[in-house]
């Protein structure tokens, strides 16, 4: 049997176009379009105020890298990954300048005129770019969001042909 291509194993197959949800909510609507209606079982529940919510798993890099943690910290990356999919890094040297300056930039990324954030849309063959990711049906419940995906890592796998067409650096 062969192996996949790199090419292959990050294709995330194709997606429906949608419109800009940015877009969508410029003009003034009477009523919210049905694709981003839940319906009332998949909406979130209220919550007393007594009741606690887990937290997010918190993933410490530095004890990942090196010491008398690492066995530990190794397993809560496991349960992180495997109950919320998810997590947050802590201790990770990357500066704080650097991280409010990426922040600056997608902020100005999604205040971009509509035109210019055109230039950067998905294509219906590629999960990359601005739009949504993995719409399969017209009939797909949708989030009230707009999105800007790119594979940077590894290298091979990411196209990065939406980073030299952007207006941003």
């Amino acid at each position: 049997m062969e192996s996949p291509t790199d090419a292959e194993f990050v294709n995330f197959g194709k997606s429906i176009i949608v419109p800009s949800v940015q877009e969508l909510a410029k003009d003034p609507i009477a009523k919210i379009p049905p694709r981003y209606l839940r319906p009332l079982q998949e909406q979130p529940h209220s919550i007393s105020p007594n009741h606690h919510l887990p937290s997010v798993p918190i993933i410490d890099l530095q004890k990942l890298a090196a010491g008398d943690f690492v066995d530990s910290e190794l397993q809560r990356l496991h349960s992180a990954c495997k109950k919320w999919g998810f997590f947050q890094v802590v201790n990770h040297s990357v500066s704080i300048s650097l991280l409010e300056d990426f922040k600056l930039e997608i902020e100005n990324f999604f205040k971009l005129p509509h035109e210019d954030k055109k230039l950067l849309w998905q294509k219906p063959d590629n999960h990359e770019g601005f739009g949504q990711l993995f719409v399969v049906s017209e009939d797909q419940k949708l989030d009230w969001s707009d999105m800007f995906y790119i594979t940077t890592l590894p290298h091979n796998l990411g196209t990065l042909n939406y980073l030299k067409s952007s207006p941003l650096s």
